[in-house]
């Protein structure tokens, strides 16, 4: 590894760490001949996820974009930073485990969708809004009505719902 300093070849591995969640590993290095020290990190190269838009037109994932349209929808609610990054993380992961290499737009916003209704209705309804495309109010409200059924089912007792106390 070259020297960031003095651009020397020989550098020497200090210590070596992986990170927490086991993805790359950190690397204190020496450098021999002016004995500078700094930290290279290395991570395994994966194969790029590919994402099929609507148009047919393919791009290459970007959880930056995923994240700013999290942050959009659960913009002015009491949600930290770390859950929408978890949320980007756990798709991409989610996405990678299934060994998938290209990935339609449709496929992301359902999983998207799915874990924004245990985090938090109003920036599910914001980011389904803008996902689904509604073409009228009626769409919208039909959306909204299906997500108020599911949640009365899940907040009835368990004996209505069949299942034993």
């Amino acid at each position: 590894m070259k020297c960031p300093f003095c651009g020397e070849a020989e550098t020497r591995v200090l210590d070596s760490r992986a990170t927490q969640d086991a993805t790359t590993i950190r690397r204190r290095r020496q450098c021999t001949a002016c004995a500078n020290r700094f930290t290279t990190m290395e991570k395994m190269e994966e194969e790029p996820l590919v994402v099929i838009k609507r148009n047919g037109r393919r791009e290459l994932f970007d959880s930056a974009k995923i994240l700013k349209g999290l942050l959009l929808a659960g913009q002015k609610r009491d949600i930290p930073l770390s859950v929408w990054e978890e949320v980007v993380e756990n798709l991409e992961q989610e996405l990678r485990s299934n060994y998938m290499r290209e990935v339609t737009t449709d496929r992301i916003g359902d999983v998207i969708l799915a874990r924004l209704r245990e985090i938090d209705e109003v920036a599910y309804v914001r980011f389904a809004s803008v996902f689904r495309q509604f073409p009228d109010v009626e769409t919208f409200n039909a959306e909204l009505e299906t997500m108020l059924t599911e949640k009365k089912k899940l907040t009835r007792p368990l004996a209505e719902r069949g299942l034993p106390e």
